[in-house]
């Protein structure tokens, strides 16, 4: 009876090289919450799925990006989220020009979103600063 145990295996990361730079990280975060809540608005409104979709393009542009670029992968979410949301009300929305229902429409989705952006916004500026933190200690 053998006592070795298996190693673990880390995920191989599918970018060939030193990663993306903050301009790939920036790009393949709001492709993928334009994406994301583009299929869950023209179902319903903004839910669970765009949140989702907000947590893993935090994690997905600190794991994707290269050294320095956990910055960008934390900043950028909300701003892609604000951006595709005034995008999609304006379009799949069907606010159109009307005022009201445009600024019901953009509270009403940021709203829904808000408790997801606050979670990936605390794990996201965490990692940041531990990362920051444990670099500049020399460990």
């Amino acid at each position: 009876m053998s006592n070795t145990a298996t190693p673990t295996r880390a995920l191989p990361n599918p970018i060939k090289g030193p990663g993306l730079t903050n301009a790939g990280v920036i790009l393949i975060q709001f492709l993928l919450i334009l994406l994301i809540e583009t299929f869950e608005y023209s179902i319903s409104k903004v839910g669970i799925i765009t949140g989702l979709a907000i947590i893993i393009s935090v994690a997905g542009g600190i794991y994707l990006g290269r050294e320095g670029t956990s910055f960008a992968a934390v900043v950028n979410p909300p701003i892609a989220f604000f951006v595709s949301t005034l995008i999609l009300i304006a379009t799949v929305g069907g606010a159109g020009l009307h005022v009201a229902r445009f600024g019901l429409d953009l509270v009403t989705s940021l709203g829904a979103g808000a408790p997801y952006l606050v979670l990936a916004t605390l794990c996201g500026w965490g990692y940041y600063f531990w990362n920051k933190r444990s670099l500049s200690s020399g460990a």
